[in-house]
């Protein structure tokens, strides 16, 4: 009996350090067969995967891929373009990096009132009846005088101290300013706003692998309406991290290009790479910016149909259902002369059910930020209505 018991455990350490040096091999690229592919064909089938796995939920086969090992994870990041080119949602960091330049990317967000949760899918279909890949989850957390929006990549466990922690979206005490915080540098030199978490993290009183990012990246203001006439809501959106040149000729937008060190796998099945360099120059592509150069967005004036007796604009069938919640954002001209460019649409929100709403963007903002945008028209506006 003890003789089997010995060999049972001589067995077990044998075949776990079997599977501790093929995970190594694995992750470091070296001695795993699948690295051992020529590059030349490796290249052509990883190519070929990404041409037919063009949308979800068949594109999670890419994703797979890069989780092979090294050499190929290496090669699917190169194939694999950014959405403002592509058009298509990827890896987890796609979320942060900007929208197609070409077209809106068509989103819905589902609302839970019970819990005060929000949830962001990307529309696989042009149905508004869409089962949507999961994108990103927000919960309302009331505080005595102001109203936080903490945005995670899960749709779970959402909370600022979890590794899925993505930014944060906070109100003032009327309702009618937000600021949008990244839970990393948006941009190269980008500063971090003082708050208590921050000051505990300087002072090593939280653990390092915990996400305590505070940057601020856009701030939403809501006119008040203090004669209290009817109509729609007017929102002002500046984009303190995007240049306003960005939507001109050759403009370009800050594009985030991985997650930084101190965030973890959210998910086993939706893995995040990172590269060996830590430095914001290999994470953050694009120009910084501030405050006064900074991109502002305002929502598109709607007219008054006499017929129908409401304010309406043309939402080209994503919107069905009339509410003060539903806007359109365009980009502010600097000096008063609009042009083309700023009569594309960047950003629409707008009812569709009693808890269901479409939200559609585009380059150069990113899921995120749109994300952002939309949660504050949910907040209570007693002053703007």
């Amino acid at each position: 009996m003890t003789l089997k018991c010995i060999a049972r455990l001589r067995s077990r350490r044998v075949v776990q350090e079997h599977l501790l040096r093929a995970s190594n091999e694995a992750a470091t690229g070296g001695g795993c067969c699948w690295a051992n592919l020529p590059q030349e064909l490796l290249w052509e089938v990883l190519l070929k995967i990404e041409d037919s796995e063009s949308s979800w939920p068949q594109r999670k086969n890419v994703v797979a891929c890069a989780g092979v090992c090294r050499s190929w994870r290496i090669i699917i990041k190169q194939i694999v373009k950014v959405p403002q080119l592509s058009g298509k949602l990827t890896f987890p960091i796609s979320v942060k990096q900007p929208g197609p330049k070409d077209s809106l990317l068509q989103c819905f967000i589902k609302r839970n009132r019970s819990t005060q949760t929000y949830y962001l899918y990307l529309g696989l279909t042009n149905s508004l009846l869409d089962v949507g890949k999961f994108l990103l989850a927000a919960r309302k957390c009331r505080r005595p005088t102001c109203t936080d929006y903490i945005i995670s990549l899960q749709a779970e466990d959402i909370s600022k101290g979890k590794n899925a922690y993505v930014g944060r979206l906070r109100s003032n005490f009327l309702g009618t300013k937000f600021t949008v915080f990244d839970g990393q540098p948006p941009h190269a030199g980008a500063k971090m706003a003082k708050s208590r978490s921050s000051r505990l993290a300087n002072l090593k009183q939280v653990s390092p692998r915990v996400p305590s990012g505070n940057y601020p990246m856009a701030h939403i203001s809501y006119e008040l309406n203090t004669l209290g006439s009817r109509g729609p809501r007017r929102m002002q959106c500046n984009m303190n991290t995007i240049p306003a040149t960005s939507i001109g000729p050759g403009g370009l937008a800050p594009t985030q290009a991985e997650f930084s060190l101190n965030n973890v796998n959210p998910s086993p099945s939706v893995p995040i790479f990172h590269s060996k360099s830590a430095s914001m120059e290999n994470c953050v592509s694009g120009p910084s910016t501030d405050q006064k150069n900074g991109l502002v967005l305002t929502n598109k004036a709607p007219r008054w149909h006499e017929q129908l007796q409401c304010w309406c604009l043309n939402f080209h069938g994503r919107v069905t259902v009339a509410s003060v919640k539903n806007f359109q954002l365009v980009a502010s001209s600097e000096d008063g002369s609009a042009g083309p460019v700023h009569e594309k649409i960047i950003l629409q929100f707008g009812k569709v059910g009693k808890d269901l709403f479409t939200m559609d963007y585009r380059y150069p903002i990113s899921a995120f930020q749109a994300f952002a945008i939309c949660l504050s028209s949910f907040d209570t506006k007693i002053a703007c209505e």
